[in-house]
């Protein structure tokens, strides 16, 4: 599985504020706490006024890192672009449906031969509630992509995962997404998440254990990327582990057999796992919520 850090985000005052300020030494630090990750995501948003012109400033910065260029300004996207030696392993984060976006976006992919991540949304319909609405906007830029050139093997299909304590039920339909659209293209497709968004509005101290189980159930549905926050060290590990099939401890080998659930269409009930294990059981409440069994509250592992 790819990994990529969302360290690097306008959303975070202090990140914008050493962006806007070009500041080399902070911004050097975030770059070095992703040296975990695959790949490091540069989300600078419009990038209008004193932002203008930072992604190519982030690429140098950046150095031998493999980037992710996220903002929804094409020109500054070039920009970034135009200025790596490395497109070839590069993402553009991201496209809609949208025109003329989606235009913009497939040309600059087919240009520079980068990755393209591709969200399952449009003004239209917004994010549909199904997994078939989802499916329907990957079709349809896919078609786009076909057009373009673009391989298959380029294209990372973002089925858009809604908080689970405001939208319960998305949580599992996000899932049944990744596995369609794993299933529905030949030669296949890839499929990629933001993955923080699953615990957006959950409490602090709840928020890395909702996403280190949805990745998990996510992992199982055929998910080949995330974006994920580099310093949870311990959803790092939970991942490779996965991904290497080499588990440490009991709780790894709950985390395998909940994958496994997944990618076999059974059910939560069918799982042995120590239920004496207070760390296991808090683990199985989480799938509960997150599969629909159990309703959400921001005290559910204290149920």
């Amino acid at each position: 599985m790819i990994l990529i850090g969302e360290n690097i985000h306008i959303i975070s005052k202090s990140v914008r504020e050493a962006l806007e300020n070009r500041d080399e030494n902070s911004v050097k630090e975030l770059i070095r706490v992703q040296n975990n990750m695959d790949y490091i995501d540069l989300n600078v948003g419009p990038a209008k006024g004193l932002m203008s012109g930072v992604l190519p400033w982030l690429a140098e910065l950046a150095g031998d890192k493999k980037i992710s260029f996220d903002t929804t300004n094409s020109d500054e996207m070039r920009s970034g672009l135009e200025g790596y030696k490395n497109n070839a392993c590069a993402f553009i984060n991201s496209t809609s449906k949208d025109e003329p976006r989606l235009e913009k976006m497939t040309d600059l992919a087919a240009e520079f031969d980068c990755n393209l991540i591709a969200l399952t949304l449009s003004k239209e319909t917004g994010i549909p509630k199904t997994s078939d609405g989802r499916l329907e906007i990957a079709f349809e830029i896919y078609e786009k992509c076909a057009e373009k050139g673009i391989d298959n093997s380029k294209i990372y299909f973002d089925p858009l995962i809604l908080p689970v304590s405001v939208e319960q039920s998305q949580a599992l339909e996000a899932i049944n997404t990744i596995k369609m659209i794993k299933e529905s293209f030949d030669p296949p497709v890839n499929t990629i998440i933001g993955l923080s968004n699953i615990s957006n509005g959950s409490p602090k101290e709840l928020r890395p254990l909702i996403n280190r189980v949805f990745a998990v159930l996510a992992f199982g549905a055929g998910l080949d990327s995330a974006i994920i926050d580099a310093k949870d060290t311990g959803l790092v590990r939970i991942l490779r582990m996965l991904e290497n099939g080499n588990p440490q401890n009991s709780t790894d080998e709950l985390y395998i057999k909940l994958s496994d659930m997944i990618k076999d269409f059974s059910d939560v009930e069918s799982i042995t796992y120590d239920k004496n294990d207070e760390e296991q059981s808090v683990i199985i409440k989480t799938v509960n919520i997150l599969t629909g069994k159990k309703i959400y509250s921001h005290s559910f592992t204290q149920i």
